[in-house]
């Protein structure tokens, strides 16, 4: 299983901090067609980055079950 951390509005969206995929592995590419079609307000937010290990991921980077997970929308400030 590949636990993922949510931030921001993408922890809105999914109504909790934490959201989880039955896999044992998954490219970041997978990963976000996943969180698109599992909670369709993904596709809104455009420009949302994924971390691994504490790192931002490119999208044919593969996750593995155990890796730290974690999506972070992007940030407006003044």
């Amino acid at each position: 299983m590949i636990n993922i951390k949510c931030f921001g509005i993408a922890k809105e969206i999914v109504d909790s901090d934490k959201a989880s995929i039955e896999r044992q592995t998954i490219s970041v590419t997978d990963l976000r067609q996943h969180m698109n079609e599992q909670y369709k307000a993904f596709t809104q937010i455009k420009g949302y980055m994924v971390a691994v290990n504490q790192e931002y991921a490119t999208d044919d980077q593969i996750i593995n079950a155990g890796d730290e997970v974690a999506i972070i929308p992007p940030v407006s400030g003044g």
